[in-house]
């Protein structure tokens, strides 16, 4: 029947290495030593009634089969039926067999001795590793004789086989002999063997690579363990790295992730995680940690650089906790969180979210209130703040105060420029970076300009732009520069006749270092001032500022200057203020000597063709319409012969003197460079190429540049002619048919009426009823010149009788 047996029973779920250990003895095996049933060393014999000797294991299996079955209680050998199931131990054979067990496992720890070493043959060394996991399998106790034998360093030294078969199984032997041992893990901890076991983790996937981390993961177990691991430069970016492979096993994966969760337990490391991209313990730490885990925590996200995603992930997490640390914490755990939350509101998402948490209104708090934190903490909030601001937020929705005042309530803001006038430099630029968030919006500008403008702080602010500290600088003019459009009186006359401002602007400007935020802010600053303001110009004339705005033109057309971010708008700001120029040429000699000096006119043409710059090409053609409405004036005209005395008494014997090379627009001398005529500057056909623009300002520029050549002062029949040459009549026509802007058929309908003067246009539109109607609709509807204007068009077309009377004569 024993021999029958199903042999399910498995003592201490031994491998087929345990069987062949059982067997490979020093001394012979005797028959009482092994149990009938399992056919194995018995641990544990016990006799029954009838003196037959087993495993007590074995036995009591098979008494519970024999109940289960309905069979008789027999014994497994004899087959004989016993009266009773009790079991006497078999002392004495017990002894005899540990001692005989004692004496062959020190002859086989003394072989693995002698073969645990370099120069061994791989089978030796890989039989005494396996028997070392076999003796700690079979017995905790082994584990003891193990470390007592000095076979730990042993198997460390393995570590260095040629062999990876070798290492890989001194590994997996190191894992079974250090599990749950903590003297074995501190043998373990000595010298560099963590180290040496690190290293196998950089090995690309691999057999030994899984065995390490398997080792790494029982070692992390121990808390002092677990520094050491972290001390070790790479382990935890490795591990982490492992954690988010795809080519590692999903076992591999887990088992570094364990690992990972086992380091925790020392703060340094949850740093080490938080720097490698796992940041969740640290996260963590600061939502559930005590309070002086909070504060390390929290000062260490201060001294993270996040990449913007995880900047937002964070603010989901901790934001809230953050902040409610910076209302109610001590100076120092607020400056933590203060410190980390500068770290994640420069991310305009995750801005949002903190805006959401109510980080506001204890950051104004803290600004305005006296005494509630250093100054080094309130330059913190300021900086917050500008971050937050520069979110985009409807910051006039948002309160921030007790009487629910928001950021650009008046009284606030009249606090920010208090603040701005009486703090350092450092917290003076992040108040004025606020201050320029609140302005780049459309829906805030208004109330700060207005809140400026009431404090009468334009005089200090533009003091800011000769601040020695760049930042404070930058920050000053992209501010004023923000307000301009709504404060252009109010700048000039802050910076008219000043010491150094204005010329402080320029030198910004004409810093040699590509384009600048900085420089495009100076420029579009400068380019918002009022452009008839005469004082201002004559200024910039007297500092020879405009030379130095043309030559910056030139380079950038040229290519010699780049700076491909902020490029368009300096080139814009600088094409606008040298256009100032040409807004009192009647008023200003040194305009007119200027612009004839460096060829404004010709520089102004070439602009006309920056394809894709819209500002630039409306500028310059509005440029050249001032450079033109000046050339009636500018134009020499002929000296005529006085009459010979006979002609004068007899006037039809004179002669009319033949003129040549005279404009027949002007009917004098002209040239581009000196009288700046367009027509002698071959721009007609580069304006009326613009009529044909998608902007529709471009295009009113473009129209009053041309207008000028039907002018008063000017042969309008020549001008005529000029725009038949350069096929600009019809694009004229289909302006005023377009009725795009109210601007538009304004000048339209004008310069239509100039045209219509001409007989031979008259009869090609009069067929046209669509220039009938478009000219009748602003006889209707238009201001009252524009439809005094359509009036005398229509009678050009003989739509209107000249007795007409609908207007009283104008002067």
């Amino acid at each position: 029947m024993a021999e029958s047996w199903d042999g399910s029973y498995d003592p201490g779920s031994q491998s087929d290495d345990s069987h062949h250990f059982e067997r490979l003895r020093v001394e012979p095996i005797y028959d009482a030593f092994v149990c009938p049933l399992t056919k194995q060393v018995m641990r544990d014999p016990v006799a029954l009634e009838n003196g037959q000797t087993f495993e007590r294991e074995a036995i009591e299996k098979w008494f519970r089969e024999c109940k289960e079955s309905g069979r008789n209680l027999v014994c497994p050998l004899t087959e004989k039926e016993l009266k009773s199931t009790d079991l006497n131990p078999s002392i004495a054979l017990r002894n005899t067999i540990e001692e005989w067990t004692a004496r062959n496992e020190a002859v086989q720890i003394d072989m693995a001795c002698r073969s645990l070493n370099l120069g061994s043959p791989e089978s030796d060394v890989m039989h005494s590793l396996k028997y070392i996991q076999y003796m700690c399998h079979k017995s905790r106790s082994n584990k003891h004789v193990v470390r007592n034998a000095d076979l730990i360093p042993m198997i460390i030294e393995m570590l260095k086989s040629t062999s990876r078969r070798v290492r890989c199984k001194a590994l997996e032997t190191l894992q079974t002999v250090v599990e749950d041992d903590a003297d074995n893990k501190a043998i373990l901890a000595e010298g560099d063997t963590v180290r040496t076991i690190v290293k196998f983790l950089s090995h690309e996937p691999s057999i030994e690579r899984e065995e390490a981390v398997s080792l790494l993961l029982e070692l992390s177990k121990s808390e002092a363990l677990c520094e050491k691991i972290g001390s070790i430069n790479g382990a935890i970016l490795i591990l982490v790295g492992m954690t988010s492979s795809k080519s590692e096993n999903l076992s591999t994966v887990e088992k570094a992730d364990k690992t990972l969760e086992n380091l925790e337990k020392c703060e340094n490391n949850v740093r080490q995680m938080a720097e490698n991209g796992r940041l969740q313990p640290l996260l963590n730490h600061i939502l559930e940690g005590p309070p002086e885990t909070k504060l390390s925590m929290a000062s260490y996200l201060g001294e993270l650089v996040l990449n913007n995603d995880v900047e937002v992930y964070v603010a989901r997490t901790v934001g809230t906790s953050l902040i409610d640390i910076m209302r109610s914490g001590t100076v120092q755990s607020r400056e933590a969180a203060l410190k980390a939350l500068n770290q994640i509101s420069s991310y305009e998402a995750s801005a949002k979210v903190l805006i959401e948490a109510g980080i506001l209104p204890p950051l104004v708090k803290d600004l305005f209130t006296v005494g509630t934190l250093p100054m080094r903490l309130k330059e913190v909030s300021a900086t917050i703040l500008a971050n937050v601001v520069n979110s985009g937020n409807d910051f006039d929705l948002i309160p921030v105060g007790p009487d629910h005042q928001t950021l650009v309530s008046e009284d606030i803001v009249h606090n920010l420029l208090y603040l701005i006038s009486n703090t350092g430099p450092a917290i003076e630029c992040k108040l004025l970076q606020v201050l320029v968030g609140l302005t780049s919006s459309p829906s805030t500008v208004l109330n700060v300009v207005a809140a400026i403008k009431s404090s009468g702080a334009i005089i200090s602010l533009v003091q800011f732009i000769e601040a020695p500290q760049r930042d404070l600088r930058v920050a000053s003019i992209k501010l004023l520069h923000n307000v301009s459009p709504h404060m252009g009186e109010e700048l000039a006359d802050a910076l008219r006749g000043t010491a150094g401002q204005l010329g402080s602007l320029f030198k910004v400007v004409a810093e040699n270092v590509g384009i600048t935020e900085e420089q495009a802010a100076a420029v579009g600053l400068l380019a918002e001032l009022p452009e008839r303001d005469l004082g201002l110009t004559r200024q910039m004339l007297d500092e020879s500022a405009f030379p130095l705005i043309i030559s910056r033109v030139v380079k950038i057309r040229q290519g010699e200057i780049r700076g491909a971010r902020f490029m368009t708008p300096f080139l814009e700001g600088l094409v606008r203020v040298l256009a100032r120029v040409t807004f009192v040429l009647a008023e200003e000699p040194d305009a007119i000597k200027l612009s004839r000096e460096h060829n404004l006119a010709a520089l102004f043409i070439e602009l006309l063709q920056s394809n894709g710059l819209d500002n630039v090409q409306m500028v310059s053609a509005m440029a050249l319409e001032n450079l033109s409405q000046e050339s009636k004036n500018l134009t020499r005209l002929p000296e005529l012969p006085p009459p010979t005395f006979c002609a004068s008494i007899f006037p039809c014997l004179s002669k009319q003197p033949v003129l040549t090379g005279l404009c027949r627009l002007h009917r004098g001398t002209c040239s581009l460079n000196d009288s700046f005529c367009l027509l002698e500057g071959q721009a007609v056909e580069k304006l009326v190429a613009l009529l044909d623009h998608t902007n529709e300002k471009v295009v009113e520029a473009a129209l009053a540049a041309i207008s000028t050549l039907l002018d008063d002062g000017v042969d309008i029949e020549q001008g005529i002619a000029v725009l038949c040459v350069a096929e600009g009549v019809r694009p004229i026509f289909e302006v005023l048919l377009e009725k795009r802007t109210d601007n538009l058929r304004r000048r339209a309908v004008w310069a239509v009426e100039r045209l219509l003067r001409n007989e031979e246009i008259v009869y090609e539109v009069s067929g046209d009823p669509n220039v009938s109607t478009a000219l009748v609709d602003a006889f209707q509807h238009a201001d009252y010149r524009t439809r005094q204007v359509a009036e005398r068009a229509l009678k050009h077309v003989d739509k209107i009788p000249n007795f007409s009377g609908i207007f009283p004569i104008m002067g």
